[in-house]
């Protein structure tokens, strides 16, 4: 019986990428990846002009950010959950330059699905050092295994220096009903989606050579997304011999 259920998970995770590429914001216009680079920014301007929001700080000191946009959860008997969202980073080999092309990213984990409820939630990740962000950018990591994640701080104000902050290599927030909250996304994946960077960018290209090589200029989908984060931390504020 739990293998004819996980078969069963399988096929709806399977057909989700549609499903989540059609109803985030209402999106009517454009590719699915069209749609999820638009609603990925939408995301990011809402969650930065909230009073209680990510710590500038910790913004400041973020090497690339992750959006998931209207992430779901399915279960038929075992938590499931998928999602389809954007990273991008600052530019240039030590992240010192501008924000720069997004690649396109999966969130994936059986794990999570109880954080979700029977809500769309969009979660946002903060990546906050170097080494982070080349796992990320390399291959399937596993958040809280492959690479240590915490629930971020929240609040202009907020302290950002415990020991859970500071030993993170990715902090994560979720956001549904409107209420913006830190979250564990610990045992979740997530991986570069190759396929929909093929259709954002009109070929094969490597994450890696997306985000570290500037092989690609910003699509006009991702505007606001880069301009958002541009506008809101023009510079990183990391340590220096963190970046090399």
């Amino acid at each position: 019986m739990r293998k004819m259920l996980t078969l069963l998970l399988g096929v709806v995770l399977a057909g989700l990428p549609m499903l989540l590429g059609s109803r985030a914001y209402g999106a009517d216009k454009g590719t699915k990846q069209d749609q999820r680079l638009q609603n990925a920014g939408q995301v990011i301007k809402d969650i930065l002009n909230i009073p209680d929001d990510i710590p500038q700080d910790l913004l400041d000191k973020a090497e690339c950010v992750i959006v998931v946009p209207s992430m779901l959860k399915v279960a038929f008997g075992i938590s499931g959950s998928y999602g389809r969202g954007v990273m991008t980073c600052r530019s240039g080999e030590h992240f010192q330059g501008p924000w720069g092309a997004p690649t396109m990213m999966a969130l994936e984990g059986a794990g999570i699905g109880f954080q979700l409820g029977g809500q769309a939630t969009d979660f946002v990740l903060l990546v906050v050092n170097a080494r982070g962000a080349n796992s990320i950018l390399s291959s399937k990591v596993k958040l809280g295994a492959d690479a240590s994640a915490a629930a971020g701080p929240k609040g202009r104000d907020a302290a950002a220096d415990t020991d859970a902050t500071m030993r993170a290599e990715i902090l994560t927030y979720s956001r549904s009903r409107g209420l913006f909250a830190g979250v564990s996304l610990n045992g979740s994946t997530l991986r570069p989606d190759n396929g929909a960077n093929q259709a954002v960018y009109g070929r094969k290209i490597d994450a890696r050579d997306i985000v570290l090589k500037g092989a690609v200029g910003v699509p006009s989908a991702a505007r606001l997304l880069v301009d958002t984060l541009q506008r809101h931390s023009p510079k990183n504020h990391s340590d220096p011999k963190s970046l090399e």
